[in-house]
């Protein structure tokens, strides 16, 4: 009886182990491949508006069932050399909108966009917003000009939403402490720095920092006029004129 008992045993074993391994190909063949892609990242944090080194960057893969970011890159040789417009912290994607291509020359220069021009302008405590105006921020430009004939002055919005650049020679977006500087660079169009230039040669400008939020352009012109002057009036009295007729004798 024990010999019939071994025998059923062991013939429930193999039934047993036939029965999980036809269930573990079955699994195996019901699942679908991870077409998951490798992507380049972050190695370490990247500043802002430095050169990207290939000991910088890493490939992580990517899950097949989510899509990659838009304009993410493959392979490290892609973005190796290339200048980081944005900072990047440790594991983010780096993605095409946020290098730019290096050609030589400062890194500053690659991070203009396209058909615009950087344009330095020089500031004081006052007119660079007490400092508080750093690289990556948006502001509005004001010109006043000065008629001296009538003696008064007037002030427009000369330029809205204009981007900083940087600061005297300070590009990084990390700074957190405002400073006072003595020249700002800012993100022109050509006929935009040629509206600036002459607006320093005919008068003063003033910076206004906007709300990073606050992308509106407003198509106004606000003119301000100044105390005028009292002219001098030259009052002329008139006389009175007597006419005396003297009779012929």
């Amino acid at each position: 009886m024990n010999r019939r008992f071994f025998i059923m045993l062991s013939i429930a074993l193999l039934l047993s182990f036939l029965a999980a391994y036809v269930a573990k190909s079955w699994i195996q063949g019901q699942a679908v491949p991870d077409k998951g892609v490798s992507v380049v990242a972050a190695a370490i944090e990247i500043p802002f508006g430095v050169k990207i080194e290939e000991s910088q960057v890493k490939l992580i893969a990517w899950p097949g069932d989510s899509a990659p970011p838009q304009g993410a890159f493959t392979s490290k040789e892609q973005v190796v050399n290339k200048v980081a417009m944005n900072k990047f912290y440790p594991d983010e994607v780096i993605t095409e909108k946020r290098i730019s291509e290096y050609l030589g020359g400062s890194t500053l220069s690659a991070l203009i966009a396209k058909e615009y021009r950087a344009i330095s302008v020089r500031v004081d405590d006052v007119v660079g917003v007490a400092g508080f105006i750093l690289p990556g921020n948006k502001i509005d430009i004001l010109a006043t000009k000065m008629d001296r004939t009538a003696n008064k002055a007037a002030t427009r919005t000369l330029l809205q939403n204009i981007k900083v650049l940087a600061v005297d020679q300070e590009a990084s977006q990390e700074k957190e402490k405002p400073a006072i500087v003595r020249a700002v660079t800012l993100e022109l169009k050509p006929d935009q720095a040629e509206t600036m230039v002459q607006a320093m040669q005919e008068g003063t400008i003033q910076l206004t920092l906007r709300n990073p939020l606050d992308s509106v352009v407003e198509d106004k012109v606000v003119e301000v006029a100044e105390a005028k002057a009292t002219p001098v009036v030259d009052r002329v009295r008139s006389r009175k004129r007597v006419l005396k007729v003297i009779p012929w004798l």
